[in-house]
């Protein structure tokens, strides 16, 4: 204990620079994969008949299955290192040369949060009458004109509680990103213990501490909004 007090601005401000490292990840991942779950959720609720529609639909359903349906961890490996070790004797290809693991974490939790992001934006579009859709084109508008003017602004009231939900699974899956040695919370916390071998539990108390607050003020956040989103309705 005493240990751990007399490093504590130390041990504080390799946490808080991780900690950034963390939010800066989650928040460009949720950024992509928003527009991912948009585009993919859009096509997967298209009614077209064309073969090109249909193509993309089947692409974005292969896309949920496969994220949905393998662990992030070994999706991690694959991308980090399988795809850089394909791609490299063909094209010269090293996550180094474009921002090293920061972007492959940004890559992996974009592609991730994306696949269940289009899941909620599809929700979010069912979930909206049919008769505005109706309405719209009895008005003269377009397919284009009436998803991104009526039916995203509506299904948008019914997403935000999930799209902040899956902020929260997003940070917390970040830490699985130590793996590839992402300078974020959980790798910093094994990087300090592994020097501080006497002070493990308190630093991966105090790790967990960051993840809890940052957690628990976007559950908040989240609570508020469904509030907010229910009393608009009413």
């Amino acid at each position: 204990m005493s240990v751990f007090l007399a490093n504590l601005s130390k041990f504080i401000s390799r946490f808080n620079t991780a900690f950034v490292m963390t939010v800066e990840i989650s928040i460009l991942s949720l950024i992509f994969a928003t527009i991912i779950g948009i585009v993919v959720g859009v096509i997967n609720t298209s009614k077209g008949k064309s073969i090109p529609m249909r193509i993309l639909r089947g692409i974005g359903n292969i896309y949920i299955f496969i994220i949905r349906g393998t662990p992030m961890l070994v999706q991690i490996l694959i991308i980090y290192y399988g795809i850089a070790s394909a791609l490299r004797p063909l094209i010269g290809f090293s996550w180094h040369s474009i921002g090293g693991t920061f972007t492959a974490g940004v890559v992996v939790c974009s592609l991730n949060a994306g696949a269940y992001m289009s899941e909620i934006v599809r929700g979010g579009i069912e979930a909206v009458d049919h008769g505005q859709v109706e309405a719209s084109r009895s008005l003269g508008l377009t397919s284009t004109q009436t998803m991104t003017s009526i039916i995203l602004p509506q299904a948008l009231r019914t997403m935000m509680p999930s799209i902040i939900n899956q902020f929260i699974i997003t940070i917390k899956d970040t830490s699985l990103l130590s793996t590839i040695g992402v300078a974020e919370l959980t790798n910093a916390g094994k990087m300090m213990a592994s020097n501080w071998s006497s002070q493990v539990l308190l630093l991966y108390c105090t790790m967990a501490v960051y993840y809890l607050i940052i957690c628990s003020l976007l559950a908040q956040a989240s609570k508020y909004v469904e509030k907010r989103m229910s009393y608009g309705r009413k």
